[in-house]
């Protein structure tokens, strides 16, 4: 087993415990393959689906094989055809069943942190689907709560904000500016500390360098 490996696995045992402290269902795979797979099991046939923006999902094909269900329905607003319909799919998804996400950041105490720009992801984790599952790549984990909000400030929204084609600070620096930008990202910042009701938000670590 490589060194990395080892480090992952520690490192998610010890995250997986006080996630699991804090009521969140925890699940560790080696790879995004069976990640995938123990979440696709997770989703009974019939139930309404829906995910939120996310490189992790399209980088471990988690959307694409979300959208192979045919015993499922599929809220998709890559399919929606203007900003009025795009802003439907987010509120209908507030109802689903299952909705998919990735998190920004998870510290190794437990807590989950999100920072988002419209708001509909961070929404739908706190209130509304029945469950909230969610994929994270092993790279994604910090060890304080600082450290994890620093990530998200100065790592995945950067990053993010260069995908989207923002032009904000920290997307010609890569370090955030804390600014108000009419392109900023980071409107709405989320600390999940627990899960309730227990066991509706699933914690997938995955042992492979995920998403931003």
């Amino acid at each position: 087993m490589k060194p990395i490996d080892v480090y992952y696995e520690n490192l998610a045992s010890v995250t997986k415990q006080n996630l699991e402290k804090r009521h969140f269902e925890c699940h560790y795979c080696k790879t995004a393959a069976e990640a995938v797979s123990l979440a696709l099991d997770m989703v009974a046939p019939g139930s309404i689906v829906s995910f939120g923006g996310s490189m992790t999902l399209a980088e471990t094909g988690m959307g694409k094989a979300l959208g192979q269900r045919e015993d499922i329905t599929l809220l998709d607003r890559s399919k929606a055809s203007s900003p009025e319909e795009v802003a439907q799919t987010y509120h209908k998804a507030l109802n689903a069943d299952y909705y998919f996400m990735s998190s920004n950041a998870i510290t190794t105490d437990g807590e989950l942190v999100n920072i988002d720009g419209t708001g509909n992801r961070v929404a739908a984790l706190i209130y509304g689907p029945k469950h909230v599952i969610i994929l994270a790549g092993m790279n994604k984990v910090a060890h304080t709560l600082e450290e994890a909000v620093s990530r998200v400030r100065n790592v995945a929204s950067p990053i993010n904000a260069n995908r989207l084609g923002r032009k904000t600070p920290c997307a010609a620096t890569g370090s955030c500016a804390d600014c108000l930008s009419p392109d900023c990202i980071c409107s709405h910042t989320v600390i999940t500390r627990r899960s309730a009701p227990a066991n509706r938000i699933k914690v997938i670590l995955v042992g492979e360098p995920l998403g931003y």
